[in-house]
This record gives structure tokens, C-alpha cells and sequence, in this order.
């Protein structure tokens, strides 16, 4: 189903993500949950396989090969995977609305200097943060390979 040369996760191009607003108005994904061990996910790939599997029985696509993970507590993360149509026997969701996103680059320690910069270019554009999402745009196998481990954060955002 995925066209990569890992055969695993794409390689990511980040300059359409970064520094952009946009706006969704009921982009689909379906929505799934990993367990979370002080917010280091323990099953996301299982997770993952199994929303693929189920995804790729549809015949439908994945825009972006776009996952969404919302960090819901130490314990919990939600994923939302685009899709371009509804999937059978998933939670099927939308999103709408007006979102800020931009893109870093590095080691996924980095996530609270990530946080905090982004928390500053949305006020320096002035947005207000209202749902925070990370993209992590490849597994740590593929970024290896890549030798880029790009990460996207994609918040809700509202003028301040």
C-alpha cells in the first residue's frame, strides 16, 4: 500500500507543512488508540498495522500518509490516519477548521523545545492555540534511513 523505498514510511518533504495555515472543513481519518508508558507509545505499531490493514481492505488512500497523534495523557494517545473515504469497522472522524503547522527536525527529546516554539510562532502570528496534534512523519527505522526525523506539530488555532 505504501510506495517508499523502505518499503515502511515515505520519505516526508517538509515544505508544504511548514510555516502553513490552512483549512479543513471534515477532513476524514480514523481514529484509534496506543498505550502510552509515561508518553512513549508501546503498541503503535500493532496500532498502525491494523488501521492500515483496514484501510488498505477499502481501497482507500491515505493523503500525506498523514497520522496525527494526540498526546491525551502519560497513558494515552490518540491517532488519527487521513483517509479519503469512510473506512468499515473503524471510528471514522472529521476535522475542521483553521490550523497552523510547522515542522522540526531532530531527536524526539526535543519535543518540549519544539512545544515552546511553536507556542511562540503561533502567538508571533498571532494565533491562539486551541488542539494541539504531532505528525510524526516516520517510524524511527525510516528517519534512520533518511536520515531525517521530521516532526510536525498541527494545532487548531483561532486570531487572537
Amino acid at each position: 500500500m505504501i510506495k517508499s523505498e523502505t518499503g515502511c514510511c515515505p520519505r516526508f518533504d517538509p515544505k508544504p507543512w511548514d510555516g502553513k495555515v490552512f483549512t479543513w472543513k471534515d477532513k476524514k481519518f480514523v481514529k484509534d488508540r496506543i498505550f502510552t508508558l509515561f508518553y512513549m507509545p508501546m503498541n503503535f505499531g500493532s496500532v498502525i498495522t491494523k488501521l492500515w490493514k483496514k484501510i488498505e481492505a477499502a481501497g482507500a488512500e491515505m493523503p500525506d500518509y498523514m497520522s496525527l497523534s494526540d498526546h491525551t495523557s502519560m497513558f494515552n494517545m490518540d491517532i488519527y490516519v487521513a483517509v479519503d473515504r469512510k473506512i468499515p469497522d473503524a471510528e471514522n472522524v472529521t476535522i475542521s477548521g483553521k490550523f497552523l503547522s510547522k515542522v522540526y527536525e531532530g531527536p524526539y527529546q526535543d519535543t518540549g523545545k519544539w512545544c515552546k516554539d511553536f507556542e511562540a510562532y503561533a502567538k508571533s502570528k498571532n494565533l491562539s492555540i486551541r488542539k494541539w496534534y504531532m505528525w510524526y512523519t516516520t517510524c524511527p527505522n525510516c528517519a534512520k534511513y533518511y536520515g531525517k526525523n521530521y516532526v510536525a506539530i498541527i494545532a487548531k488555532v483561532l486570531n487572537r
